[in-house]
C-alpha cells in the first residue's frame, strides 16, 4: 500500500515537471514571436523614415528645379529683348542694355549656386537617384551655354562703352544745363510774385484818437502825424501797429463803431460805409485800385 503511494508521488511530480517545462517552452516561443514582431516594426518605421526623407530631398530638389528652369526661361527671353534693343539703337535702349546683361549675369550665378546646392543636397542624402543627376547635368549645360552667349553680349557692349560715356557726359552737361536754366527761371518767377504781392500789400489801422495818438499815427484829432494840414502818415511811424492785408482779396475792413472818420486820403467814390443795426459796420472797398491809389495806407479813426 505504501508502494502504491510512493508511485503515485512519483507520477504526479513527473507530470508536474512535464507541465512547468511546458510552459517555459510556451513562454520562450512566445518572446521569440515578440521580438520577431519587433523587429518587423522597427524595419517598416526605418522604411517609413527612408521613404519620407527621399520625398521630402525629392520635393525639396524639384523646388529649386522649378526656380532655376524659371530663371533661365527669363533670361532667355531677355536675351531675344536685347537683341531688338541692339537692332534699335538709341542711348536709353543702350542703357537698359548693359542693366539687362549684369541682371541676366547675376540670375546665371544663382542658377550656378542653386544647382551646386542640389548635387550637395543629393550627396548627403546618400541616394542613388539618376534622373536627379541627369536633370543636374543638363542644366549645367544649359548654364554654360548661356553663360559663354552672356560673355559675346559683354564683348559687344564694352565695344560701345566708349560712345556711351561720351553720350552720357553730353546728356549730363545738357541736364545741368537745363536744371540751370528751371533755376534761373524759377528765381525770376519768385521775383515777379514777390513784386507782384509787395504791390498789391496794404495797411490798414484803426482805433480811438486816444489809442492812435498813443501809437505815434495821429497827433491831433482829425489829423496826420508829418503832414502840413495833416493829410499824410508820418515816415517813421510804427507799422506794427498796422493789418497787413492783400489788395486783391480785402473787400472789407470790419468797423463795428458808432462813428467813424477815414483820415488818410482815399477817394469818397471808391468805398463807403454800411450801416447794420445803428452801428457802422464795416467799410466796404468798391473800387480797391482806386482805393488804395494815393496811399497803401488806412488809417480809420473810430468813435
Amino acid at each position: 500500500m505504501e508502494m502504491s503511494k510512493n508511485t503515485q508521488l512519483g507520477a504526479i511530480i513527473i507530470v508536474g515537471l512535464i507541465l512547468i517545462g511546458g510552459i517555459f517552452g510556451g513562454v520562450h516561443v512566445y518572446n521569440q514571436k515578440e521580438a520577431e514582431i519587433s523587429a518587423l516594426i522597427v524595419e517598416k518605421t526605418n522604411a517609413n523614415h527612408m521613404i519620407q526623407k527621399k520625398d521630402s530631398v525629392v520635393n525639396d530638389m524639384e523646388n529649386t528645379f522649378n526656380e532655376i528652369e524659371a530663371n533661365l526661361k527669363f533670361i532667355k527671353e531677355k536675351r531675344n529683348q536685347v537683341s531688338l534693343v541692339q537692332s534699335e539703337g538709341g542711348k536709353n535702349r543702350k542703357q537698359l542694355l548693359v542693366e539687362d546683361v549684369k541682371l541676366m549675369d547675376s540670375m546665371l550665378a544663382e542658377s550656378e549656386k542653386k544647382i551646386a546646392e542640389l548635387e550637395g543636397k543629393l550627396k548627403n542624402s546618400g541616394m542613388n537617384l539618376k534622373a536627379v543627376e541627369a536633370r543636374i547635368k543638363a542644366l549645367n549645360e544649359t548654364i554654360e551655354s548661356q553663360n559663354t552667349e552672356i560673355a559675346a553680349l559683354k564683348k559687344e557692349i564694352e565695344g560701345k562703352n566708349a560712345n556711351l560715356a561720351e553720350l552720357g557726359t553730353k546728356v549730363q552737361k545738357l541736364n545741368t544745363d537745363i536744371q540751370t536754366q528751371a533755376d534761373t527761371i524759377n528765381y525770376k518767377q519768385k521775383q515777379i510774385i514777390d513784386k507782384t504781392d509787395k504791390l498789391n500789400t496794404a495797411h490798414f489801422v484803426l482805433g480811438t484818437f486816444k489809442k492812435l495818438k498813443e501809437e505815434g499815427i495821429l497827433s491831433r484829432e482829425g489829423s496826420i502825424l508829418g503832414v502840413g494840414g495833416g493829410k499824410a502818415i508820418q515816415g517813421n511811424f510804427d507799422s506794427k501797429h498796422f493789418t497787413e492785408v492783400d489788395i486783391r482779396k480785402t473787400k472789407t475792413i470790419p468797423l463795428n463803431a458808432k462813428k467813424v472818420v477815414v483820415i488818410s486820403e482815399h477817394p469818397s467814390s471808391s468805398y463807403k460805409l454800411v450801416e447794420e443795426k445803428g452801428m457802422i459796420a464795416y467799410l466796404e472797398i468798391e473800387n480797391p485800385e482806386e482805393f488804395w491809389r494815393i496811399s497803401k495806407y488806412a488809417v480809420i479813426q473810430i468813435k
